[in-house]
């Protein structure tokens, strides 16, 4: 972004054009005791551009970053390797945007890309029709849930308690501004997900079922079995996906009977990026829901002399299209992230894509075989794609931090996730993806073995 420098003048013209007196008028709005009083207590007012760079160096010194440690945090963000490749691809002309294109007559490079990201994220999903893409896999959960509620014109949304409790979190907070009611629950230490009382909790007020798959403690759900048992009530299947990669080695969540299914796209072309910005994908298994969907679609045409185009064909839900009407949150996409999945996904392929999926599992495996040798460790599950919940006896929290201060992330603590649930503290979900190493798998166990003894 270009640097503009406004006079006292320009500041003063701009407030007295919009009748206010000071700058303060702008923020009348944000509550006395949350707004500042005066400088940044420890930041000083000016410094030059070489003494800014030598103090964030310095910060920057105190982090240890992912790659250079033995790296085994999941939960939602993972750790995958992007080829260089796709940072060149992804800055071509023709391609670059950070944004929707409000200009399609002019982006055809950018709305070929997104037809083709709509492809993609369908078939990866066993769906009919997806869209352009939203923020992330947490937004793209609760626009799901919206999405139910004008579907099946109901307002309850049954959550498995196995659901990433972050996702919850945006559910619940979206929820309460719209009397939408959120039927949670918390995980429960087991090989395999409750799916007895997931099902149980549906009732004929129920507008969707939301199911993570693979579920925050790694398990594979049996999506079939609630599928039948949600469509019996006559709710929607929700399946949440937090690590595509996986649908390279397991079922598809449409094939499974999941109505919707949305997740997060982050592990494909994304790196971790301190927690951002990701990529929330979103599909439907019936063609049918089309005009309900959120978001955007692209879709294929000729112009006027039978050359092949591409065109904004749907938003039907947006503010830019119903004003006050919309009935969505979201009236963008995450263009730049969705290139960057879309072209790491042309690079995979199919096979490649099968074939990173076995090495994440393989490694995964090796890493729970490690850790079932380590006295106080018991891994959780029966089934796992590449991540799976260990319990370690004591608090986790405290175990990782003094992992952490010897050099290895081990992974994050159910502590950290759930603070008020004393019964999930001594427990720990790990991943692995094809950038660990057998070394750094030996490094866990042998630090986890010191820190248990």
């Amino acid at each position: 972004m270009r640097y503009l420098p406004l006079t006292d003048t320009d500041r003063g013209d701009m407030l007295a054009k919009i009748g206010a007196s000071s700058i303060d008028d702008l923020f009348v709005d944000v509550p006395q005791e949350a707004r500042l009083d005066g400088p940044i207590h420890g930041l000083p007012m000016h410094a030059s551009e070489m003494a800014v760079e030598a103090h964030m160096r310095r910060r920057s010194k105190k982090n240890l970053a992912a790659a250079d440690a033995p790296f085994f945090l999941g939960a939602g963000a993972y750790r995958h390797h992007v080829p260089a490749s796709v940072d060149h691809i992804i800055q071509r002309g023709e391609f670059l945007t950070a944004y929707t294109p409000y200009q399609p007559e002019i982006a055809q490079g950018t709305l070929q890309m997104l037809f083709e990201f709509q492809t993609q994220v369908a078939r990866l999903y066993g769906c009919e029709v997806a869209n352009a893409s939203m923020y992330d896999g947490s937004t793209a959960c609760w626009e799901a849930i919206l999405m139910a509620g004008r579907v099946k014109k109901r307002n309850k949304a049954v959550l498995s308690g196995a659901l990433h409790p972050h996702y919850t979190e945006v559910a619940k907070t979206m929820a309460k501004f719209i009397g939408y009611e959120i039927a949670d629950a918390q995980p429960s230490i087991q090989p395999q997900p409750d799916n007895s009382g997931l099902i149980a909790r549906i009732d004929d007020e129920t507008s969707c079922v939301v199911v993570q798959y693979p579920d925050i403690l790694g398990r594979i759900p049996d999506l079939a079995e609630i599928a039948e048992a949600a469509h019996a009530k006559g709710a929607l299947l929700i399946a949440v996906n937090t690590e595509p990669v996986a649908l390279g080695a397991i079922k598809s969540p449409g094939e499974l009977g999941a109505d919707i299914v949305v997740g997060e796209g982050q592990s494909i072309g994304v790196g971790l990026q301190f927690g951002g910005p990701y990529l929330g994908l979103f599909a439907v298994r019936d063609k049918k829901l089309v005009r309900q969907m959120p978001g955007r679609l692209c879709g294929e045409t000729v112009d006027a002399e039978g050359k092949r185009g591409f065109v904004l064909t749907l938003s039907t839900r947006e503010q830019h299209i119903r004003r006050e009407k919309a009935t969505s949150n979201i009236c963008t996409n995450s263009g730049l992230c969705a290139l960057a999945f879309s072209v790491h996904m042309s690079l995979l392929g199919e096979k490649g894509l099968r074939q990173l999926a076995a090495e994440n599992h393989r490694l995964a495996c090796l890493t729970a075989d490690r850790l079932a040798q380590v006295p106080g460790v018991t891994v959780l599950n029966d089934n796992f794609f590449n991540e799976f919940a260990v319990t370690l006896g004591q608090d986790a929290r405290q175990v990782v931090r003094d992992l952490a201060a010897k050099g290895v992330l081990a992974g994050v603590s159910l502590g950290r996730l759930y603070p008020d649930v004393d019964s999930l503290s001594d427990a720990l979900v790990v991943a692995t993806t094809e950038t660990t190493s057998e070394e750094d798998i030996e490094a866990l166990g042998a630090a986890l073995e010191e820190a248990l003894s």
